[in-house]
């Protein structure tokens, strides 16, 4: 009996009881729901192509060292089934192989296929849009979504999707509409309360943006922890703008780090806004950053993507953990071996001048800092994470020009962030001493 999963594609099980289990994956990786993981509840279904890739996929989805080797069993009995399987599940199975086995650019390659030739394999989609993602793509991440639009129209996480492809291309207008148009069609859609808070990030909307979180975090419950820790950092972010440091610590307490201590994203995400809390005048004490740095002293030999490492390498230079020193010096091995076109750029021209610049921040050594994020800064795109992660980065760059006395280039660099954001009080505040500094009446 033929099957289909919840967008109408065509589904090969040997186990009909797997059904149910695709669903989940299908509709679960959509909705960034934490049932996405029931797929590995049919693991024994080995006959399936299908189910095997998802599996397979979800342990990629660890983003660690050890995640390819966790992924292999399941990706190769994937493709002993494949041929039993539909054209479209031989595709996704050969775009989950080639990401198990390292080739991004195939993987981007089968997954923009798949979306010209089966528009609504929304799930395929999505992992094309996570790729081009890490790989600073956005003008990819747009193109990927388009033959979707006309065939899965009254998909919500679709337009989730657009929303956050135009805001990455810095489209706000079409951003802000696909949003709206996601959360019309389901008031629950997390990626479009998070592009959407994006939009109102960028524009400098402040009190805005804390509104909308606010009134739509009721439906943040059953996702994974990426999504419902990354949409109340996203809140945090908007009160550290306003000078409001105590509740967005209060918000990294409860809300922000302790779902899923020992995943990577909800580790960046405590790096992230414990640093910004820290450059916003925030003293979030030492124990903050020595509990979190027990979970990323194992991550020195990850290199899954520099994006991460170098959030990493930070919380562990910031601990004054000796961790911190392997992981750079794993940084730097890792770039010199790299030769594919696709990675070297990123971990030679990027990661490794913004580690030095990162380590050198941690330990006070303000002109290191400055030099070495100052390089990467041009090309941070190259490593993935959307224009406010990256801005983390920028934030620190800045903090390092001003301790470093280089006043100038500060006020060169802040004074068009408080233009577009007039409403942020940290700008003003921290622009003000500047001035200050410089010897300037109060602008």
């Amino acid at each position: 009996m033929p099957h289909t999963d919840s967008l109408g594609n065509p589904l090969t099980l040997a186990d009909a009881a797997s059904l149910a289990a695709a669903h989940d994956f299908v509709d679960g990786f959509l909705a960034c729901e934490a049932r996405v993981a029931r797929v590995l509840d049919a693991a024994g279904d080995t006959g399936s192509a299908y189910i095997q890739a998802a599996c397979a996929a979800l342990h990629m989805f660890a983003e660690s060292a050890g995640a390819p080797v966790n992924a292999h069993p399941f990706i190769d009995r994937a493709l002993a089934a494949a041929p039993r399987a539909t054209e479209r599940e031989q595709r996704f199975v050969a775009a989950v192989a080639a990401w198990v086995g390292g080739d991004l650019p195939r993987a981007i390659a089968l997954h923009e296929e798949q979306a010209r030739l089966f528009p609504r394999d929304l799930a395929s989609l999505k992992l094309g849009h996570y790729h081009l993602f890490n790989q600073g793509d956005s003008p990819g991440m747009l193109r990927i979504v388009q033959p979707a639009l006309a065939a899965a129209s009254g998909v919500a996480a679709l337009h989730g999707m657009a929303a956050f492809a135009q805001e990455q291309c810095h489209l706000l207008r079409g951003a802000e509409a696909s949003a709206r148009r996601a959360i019309a069609l389901q008031r629950r859609e997390p990626w479009a309360h998070h592009a959407l808070a994006h939009v109102m990030l960028t524009e400098g909307r402040i009190a805005e943006g804390e509104e909308f979180l606010r009134s739509v975090a009721d439906t943040w419950v059953g996702l994974n922890s990426f999504m419902v820790t990354h949409n109340w950092w996203h809140l945090a972010l908007f009160l550290i703008e306003q000078d409001r440091q105590d509740e967005a610590l209060a918000l990294y307490d409860t809300r922000v780090w302790g779902v899923v201590k020992d995943y990577s994203q909800d580790q960046i995400g405590a790096v992230s806004l414990l640093a910004r809390l820290e450059l916003a005048g925030a003293d979030v004490g030492a124990q903050r950053w020595q509990e979190l740095a027990g979970w990323l002293g194992t991550r020195t030999a990850d290199h899954v993507l520099p994006f991460l490492d170098l959030q990493y390498l930070y919380g562990l230079a910031r601990a004054g953990r000796p961790e911190a020193d392997a992981l750079l010096a794993n940084v730097e091995a890792h770039a010199a071996r790299q030769t594919a076109p696709a990675t070297r750029a990123a971990w030679q021209q990027v990661a490794v001048p913004a580690a030095r610049g990162l380590v050198a921040h941690a330990r006070g050594d303000w002109s290191e800092a400055a030099r070495g994020l100052g390089a990467a800064i041009p090309q941070l795109v190259e490593i993935g994470g959307s224009h406010a992660q990256r801005d983390l980065f920028s934030q620190l760059w800045i903090d390092a020009l001003v301790r470093g006395g280089r006043l100038a280039a500060a006020q060169n660099l802040l004074q068009p962030q408080a233009n577009a954001q007039p409403q942020s009080k940290r700008l003003a505040r921290q622009l003000g001493a500047v001035y200050r500094g410089l010897g300037i009446a109060a602008q």
